[in-house]
């Protein structure tokens, strides 16, 4: 059970119509006049929406467990993704509308993180970081070497992002899939 006055960021809770919350910010207020209430900005956890609402300190919320599962990422059949359990090896289909647009760095065989919340997944997260092999880019120009000067570059599964001008065909780079920014040649 999860008490509003007990709020801390963080906090995930059931608001009672079946939707799990995220506490993002909160702060108790205690006004000269009238009872004390708690503000706070919250966060959806399945949809990813923010709100603001108030709480009386007294309010009561069930406790919502969120479940991280390592899984593997072997293929997509269309519009379905299949992800194997590494423990039971039992395959799981998710639907594309599912995963998040950071998926497009996912490699098959990659391991990815499945979050749900009563058995029911709502997200993918994939692994922080990727090593991916640039398929088209470019030539970088002699010269035209500005501080901090970049191009496109397209990596293995089709994601397009900015490289360095001395990054060529076939150079395999880290990438930071929460940002899809170039880190470094791996």
């Amino acid at each position: 059970m999860v008490i509003a006055g007990d709020f801390r960021n963080g906090v995930t809770f059931d608001n009672g119509d079946g939707t799990v919350l995220q506490v993002i910010e909160f702060q108790h207020v205690k006004p000269g006049k009238g009872a004390a209430f708690v503000r706070t900005k919250l966060r959806n956890v399945m949809t990813g929406a923010v709100i603001e609402r108030t709480f009386n300190p007294t309010d009561k919320f069930q406790d919502a467990r969120i479940e991280r599962k390592e899984m593997q990422y072997l293929y997509s059949d269309g519009e379905l993704y299949y992800f194997m359990d590494m423990d039971s090896y039992e395959q799981i289909p998710l639907n594309k509308s599912i995963l998040p647009d950071t998926f497009k760095f996912v490699q098959e065989n990659m391991m990815c993180k499945l979050v749900s919340y009563n058995g029911n997944v709502f997200s993918v997260e994939p692994p922080m970081f990727v090593e991916l092999k640039i398929v088209d880019t470019e030539p970088g120009v002699r010269g035209d070497t500005a501080t901090g000067a970049t191009k496109s570059a397209t990596v293995e599964g089709g994601a397009v992002i900015k490289v360095p001008l001395f990054i060529n065909i076939d150079d395999v780079v880290r990438i930071d899939t929460r940002t899809g920014e170039y880190l470094e040649r791996a």
